[in-house]
């Protein structure tokens, strides 16, 4: 039987995100291939959607390629500045894309295998059964909209990869050095934008993009980093998101020391009249 297969990586790699499991290129290729094996499939074909300016997909994107299978790349929004928001855009790219196999190659495959778990699909899995094509979803345990079960393989297709032994990334771990690091931008550079100071931290930490992520939103709950709006002339919107150490904060002043946190304090007086306050 030929198949063809989508899928909505973005839904798939935060429904494993949610269980800890950080989902990478070449362990979601296997997958795919260990599962078209299993079903005895001729799998023709892999098309795959994500929004590939998110930090968590960063260099994926050839990953895939390099390994033949078709990547959609759909923005959905900026998420450091105020532009057009692209609702639900991989879920329309994706319901296209298989109209028009539909349309134009009705012959290209007998079974449409989805991976997703977003009930939004539900449209395009009526169609695929109306042209006489059999329908697969593949999702992350309990995490499939309800309205998508009567389609669901039955086979927990993602348990091995969330049964692995491997070490969850705990950002405590890495508190002192981070805002070391965090202060030694700061005390170098007019001011450290948001973008730049995960780049920085991903390099000198040894971390992935979505570990950093993780790292500063830690930071900010932990009320040791403060997030801010600058007007910057020199930039095309005129203003940036940039990051503040807590000075209030105890645990921040104990790590930098009373000399540099008093350093730091004047940098940031001077920046003050240059902050957007919302």
């Amino acid at each position: 039987m030929k198949a063809i297969a989508f899928v909505d990586y973005e839904n798939i790699w935060e429904g494993l995100h949610e269980y800890g499991y950080r989902l990478m290129p070449e362990e979601f290729i296997q997958l795919l291939e260990d599962y078209a094996d299993h079903i005895g499939v001729d799998l023709k074909a892999v098309y795959l959607y994500a929004n590939f300016d998110k930090e968590e997909f960063w260099r994926t994107q050839t990953a895939f390629e390099k390994r033949n299978i078709f990547t959609r790349h759909v923005y959905g929004k900026n998420n450091y500045v105020k532009t057009e928001v692209r609702a639900n855009a991989a879920d329309t790219e994706l319901m296209l894309e298989v109209q028009e196999i539909l349309v134009t190659r009705p012959k290209a495959a007998e079974l449409f295998l989805l991976f997703t778990s977003d009930g939004d699909f539900l449209p395009i899995i009526r169609r695929i059964r109306a042209w006489g094509k059999e329908v697969r979803i593949i999702g992350v345990k309990d995490k499939i909209n309800h309205l998508l079960i009567p389609y669901c393989e039955s086979l927990d297709v993602f348990c091995n990869l969330l049964n692995k032994d491997y070490a969850k990334y705990m950002p405590v771990d890495d508190l002192s050095i981070g805002i070391e690091l965090i202060a030694e931008m700061q005390m170098r550079l007019p001011y450290v934008a948001s973008t730049r100071a995960r780049s920085y931290l991903s390099i000198k930490l040894g971390r992935t993009a979505s570990e950093v992520k993780d790292f500063i939103q830690y930071l900010l709950t932990e009320n040791c980093l403060i997030e801010k709006e600058l007007h910057d002339p020199n930039l095309v919107i005129k203003k940036t998101k940039i990051y503040l150490l807590n000075l209030v904060n105890p645990l921040v002043t104990k790590i930098l020391g009373s000399n540099l946190t008093e350093q730091l304090a004047a940098r940031y007086t001077r920046l003050s009249s240059e902050i957007v306050e919302k």
